[in-house]
């Protein structure tokens, strides 16, 4: 037995060798570093390379300010959540029981607390760390609504049932809100981590007969559960007020049950769950659960009773039998809320009768009007634009054009303008390198614009025999009416930041001095150059520590190892101009359509910036993204918005963004509270309406989605009567787009003349509305667009008469579609492999009445290098329908006048080359004007043929030849189909169609 207890003989001592789980722990450590390392080497590349990129735009205050914020609220909340539920854990184990009665449940609970003791400290820390750093994530979210808080304004209007000023709901209610539900996720997880320690060491005994807590541990939840009960009363009282903006009945707001059910039942609730409170409170000294139970029992039952059964009472039994009474009264102040929130309360309603007869004399006096019509459809061109004017393949331009306004030889012309911005797709294959991608081509070239109205610089109308655009500016280099307006050395075409530009360049001369970036291509007049960026914007690079960064930003080892990026070398990114006013201003929301234009010798982009809330009382809730979308825009993100349903919006700022150096500038445009919240919170980054300057103040415009938003609410809200409100019996509605059923019309860009308006046209934003479940036109409205005149933002309506039929945009659709006479003249091109498409129906006020007007377009269906050719304008006026290859023409149609229509707003028949319009009313026997213009294209294409053959190009002389023969032949064609002419009616010997 003497040798057990024996120490055993010494062995030589070896290095003990690595145990497999000690190399398992090993790796595990290094795993778990490796990945911290680089989750923190991204958030410091992210946080520092941001920073940069503030800095070289001048707004380092912003990123310094937001991030400031954010880690503040990140350490604060964080702070909060683990000290609070740490001391709760401390204290519970600060007051365990010392003597625990012996019982099969302790001793199970021994096990985990001998396992838990020596690692108790580390398991508290850990628990805390967590849960700090998930409340801190939710704190830094709410940094906006913080600063709204911390610089609140006052709207200067209060509300008719609290008597509360408007900035109360919009900047101190939904933070208080976060504050009190964060102060409640505190106490539940304080309760849980508390209860649970409890059990832990004894201080709860569940399978106890009696005592089943000790009294610290009753004590303690005691504290907890008051404080829980404390905060729901809070939560209660905070409630009253969000009744104004609560939706989902009939409209938004306060109505007859929220008033007299739910807004008592709320005050009952809240002075039960105080008493409540303090019968957990007592508890700490009666050491019974007697009274806070029954208190407890007694607001859950309440809150049942008097939260939805009472509520429910009222509605059915009080409102709904005389609904339209009882509710009468909240409805008139939710029209009134809804009406001054989206700034639609002084819309000019004027009651409009429109006359089912278009003369002479009414072209004549509106002949401004018609001159301006834009023919050319932005949604319809761009493939035109791109064949035309793309120059090289690596160019492009957006799928929808814009329409802008510039004075020509004296006289303000509305164009449709593209920006030509680099589209690297286009490149070969063989030259999609990083060098090139990344160095060489990092710009587009240009403004491409043509006049709206297909009219020259002159005025004079222009009737192209291919249907092509009539060029206001084009060409690389730039000639123009834009680029005439500077010297030489002045316009600055290039263009850096836009739209679709790539998603990082590297720009700057490289030792040698050279320039490397693409700037004019060889063979478009000039011979190739190259230039070098200058502007402000972008972020140096030549130093390795910036280089590492960007390495990592964007995974590309090349900026660190490629001659390409020298001393002297920017970073240019985040180039599209939504994305950098985004980044800037990040409490704005964005316009879908940014635009260009061409200021003093600079292409600049606009964009409008909002400032909404979904917190306006009373206002009508709506979805933004649904509200803004049509056909031209299906969908539209919000990125910086916290909810997509807003019941209130300012077009607050107007920012410019340089398309050449990249530079941001935000000006204040309407006075907004919110936005003086905003530039209190940033201070200087929001310049003054005062500093615009007056030539970009003239390409200014009244914002697109702003415009949906408010007509939106206008086809409810133009009713200002709470019973017909109630009843329904006058709501309209956006008509479908008769090209795009499952969307609706967007408004259209124009130049028009509006009864109770201005004589002269204004730049107008514009669009029409039907009644629900019909078709036919229950008002036209606009409004004034030109951000320089006096009356900018004046929206108009003209109200048709409810006896009246006058027809709306599909039955106007279906006219030009069904009627026999346009058919048989696209007869001639949809049988030779082409279709046909109806550019944007517009619709403007004419005489004494409405005249439609609708470009058609034909498109081949085959073959490389197609976009759609204007063919024909089509108008309608009353039940007359007309056709011409010119606005003129098609008036002279729809007047039944031919060859004698004189006077009207465009040129006569003679100068527009398309007097005859349909062949009707000019007599039997008059060539079409479709055979006509088949012949001149013919004539075009043999004194082509016959250049190629002097120049020895028989290729070229074959293929002219044939394509010329082709033309001959639709214009045999189409004159072996000429339609007879239709007989014209109505009063003064025929000067209309008689419908």
């Amino acid at each position: 037995m003497s040798g057990f207890f024996d120490e055993p003989p010494r062995q030589p001592k070896r290095s003990p060798s690595p145990q497999p789980s000690q190399r398992s722990r090993a790796l595990v450590l290094t795993a778990i570093i490796l990945v911290a390392l680089f989750f923190l080497a991204s958030v410091f590349t992210g946080v520092w390379t941001d920073r940069l990129w503030f800095r070289s735009l001048g707004y380092s205050s912003v990123f310094t300010k937001v991030l400031g914020t954010r880690v503040l609220l990140f350490v604060v909340f964080g702070l909060l959540l683990g000290v609070i539920v740490a001391a709760n854990v401390a204290i519970a184990y600060r007051f365990r029981p010392i003597f625990r009665p012996a019982s099969q449940e302790q001793v199970n609970l021994d096990r985990y607390r001998e396992a838990i003791e020596p690692l108790r400290r580390w398991v508290l820390i850990g628990i805390a760390v967590v849960l700090a750093l998930f409340a801190g994530g939710s704190g830094s979210g709410q940094w906006r609504q913080f600063l709204l808080w911390r610089h609140r304004q006052s709207f200067g209007t209060k509300d008719p049932y609290f008597n509360r000023d408007v900035g109360f709901y919009v900047f101190e209610l939904p933070w208080l809100h976060y504050l009190i539900d964060f102060g409640m996720a505190i106490i539940v997880l304080s309760l849980i981590a508390a209860a649970l320690t409890h059990y832990l060491y004894g201080g709860i005994r569940l399978q106890a007969k009696t005592d089943k807590l000790s009294g610290s541990a009753q004590a303690h939840l005691s504290v907890l559960l008051g404080l829980f009960v404390l905060l729901k009363a809070f939560d209660y009282w905070l409630d009253r007020y969000d009744l104004t903006t609560e939706g989902g009945g009939l409209f938004t707001g306060m109505g007859y049950t929220d008033q007299n059910a739910v807004l008592p039942s709320k005050n009952i609730l809240t002075f039960i769950a105080l008493i409540c409170a303090l019968l957990f409170f007592a508890n700490v000294l009666r050491r019974t659960w007697m009274l806070p139970s029954v208190g407890l029992a007694l607001l859950v039952l309440s809150a049942i009773l008097l939260g939805a059964i009472w509520p429910g009472i009222v509605q059915q039994f009080q409102v709904r039998p005389s609904e339209p009474d009882k509710e009468g009264p909240y409805i008139g102040r939710n029209i009134e809320a809804t009406r001054s929130a989206y700034d639609v309360k002084d819309a000019e309603v004027t009651s409009y009768d429109p006359s089912p007869v278009l003369s002479q004399a009414d072209l004549s006096k509106d002949d401004k009007s018609l001159s301006n019509i834009r023919l050319l459809d932005p949604n319809l061109v761009s493939d035109a634009f791109e064949q035309l004017q793309q120059v090289r393949g690596y160019y492009s331009v957006p799928p929808v054009l814009d329409v802008d306004r510039y004075a020509v030889n004296g006289q303000v012309r509305d164009l449709v303008l593209a920006v030509r911005e680099l589209e690297q797709s286009g490149l070969e294959a063989a030259q999609q390198n990083w060098a090139n991608l990344h160095t060489v081509y990092t710009h587009g070239f240009g403004v491409i614009a043509a006049y709206g109205n297909q009219r020259n610089a002159d005025d004079k109308p222009v009737v192209d025999p291919e249907g092509k655009p009539v060029w206001a500016e084009q060409d690389i280099p730039p000639r123009g009416v834009l680029t005439d307006m500077f010297p030489p050395d002045g316009y600055q075409p290039r263009i850096y930041f836009g739209e679709n530009s790539p998603s990082y360049s590297i720009v700057g001369k490289p030792k040698d001095g050279r320039d490397v970036e693409l700037d004019i291509p060889e063979g478009t007049g000039t011979q190739q150059t190259t230039t070098t960026y200058g502007g402000q914007a972008g972020v140096p690079v030549g130093g390795i520590f910036n280089k590492l960064l960007y390495a990592v930003k964007f995974s590309e080892p090349n900026i660190v190892l490629s001659s390409r990026v020298n001393e002297n070398s920017k970073i240019l990114y985040d180039r599209t101009p939504r994305q950098r006013v985004e980044k800037v201003a990040p409490w704005l929301t964005v316009d879908g359509d940014v635009y260009p234009a061409v200021v003093d010798g600079r292409v600049v982009w606009i964009v409008d910036g909002y400032t909404t809330t979904d917190r306006y009382p009373n206002s009508e809730k709506d979805s933004l993204s649904d509200m803004v979308s049509d056909s031209l825009q299906p969908r539209t993100a919000y990125a910086t918005l916290p909810t997509d349903e807003i019941n209130y919006m300012r077009n607050s700022v107007k920012a410019v963004v340089d398309a050449y150096d990249g530079t941001v500038t935000l000006y204040e445009w309407d006075k907004d509270p919110i936005l003086d919240a905003w530039s209190a919170a940033f201070p200087g980054v929001v310049r003054a309406k005062s500093e615009i300057p007056d030539a970009l103040l003239e390409h200014m415009r009244y914002p697109e989605d702003l415009f949906k938003v408010q007509r939106k609410i206008l086809a409810t809200y133009h009713v200002e009567q709470p019973k017909t409100f109630y009843e329904g019996s006058d709501r309209w509605r956006v008509p479908e787009d008769p090209e795009n059923k499952t969307q609706t019309q967007p408004p259209y860009r124009l130049s028009i003349t509006t009864p109770g308006g201005v004589d002269e046209p204004v730049f107008s934003l514009t669009s029409v509305f039907v009644p629900q479940e019909r078709q036919n036109l229950a008002s036209f409205i606009s409004v004034d667009a030109d951000a320089s005149r006096d009356d900018y933002g004046k929206i108009r309506i003209l109200r048709l008469p409810s006896n009246t039929q006058v027809p709306g945009p599909s039955q106007i659709a279906n006219q030009f579609a069904s009627d026999q006479e346009i058919q048989d003249k696209l007869l001639a091109f949809t049988r030779t492999n082409s279709k046909a498409l109806f550019g944007n129906l517009l619709t403007l006020p004419i005489g004494d009445g409405l005249l439609y007007v609708q470009p058609l377009y034909t498109l081949r269906e085959v073959g490389e290098g197609r976009y759609p050719v204007l063919r024909y304008v089509l108008v309608s006026f009353g039940q007359d329908v007309g056709i011409g290859t010119t606005l003129n023409s098609a008036l002279c149609d729809v007047l039944g006048l031919g060859a004698t229509c004189q006077g009207t707003t465009t040129s006569t028949p003679s100068e527009g080359g398309g007097g005859q319009g349909t062949g009707t009313g000019g007599g039997q026997g008059v060539v079409s004007q479709d055979v006509r213009d088949l012949l001149q294209q013919a004539e075009a294409k043999f004194t082509k043929a016959q250049a190629a053959l002097q120049a020895g190009d028989l290729a070229a002389y074959a293929k002219a030849t044939e394509q010329a023969r082709s033309l001959v032949q639709k214009a045999i064609e189409a004159a072996g189909v000429a339609p007879e002419p239709k007989a014209k009616s109505g009063g003064g010997g025929g000067s209309s169609k008689s419908g």
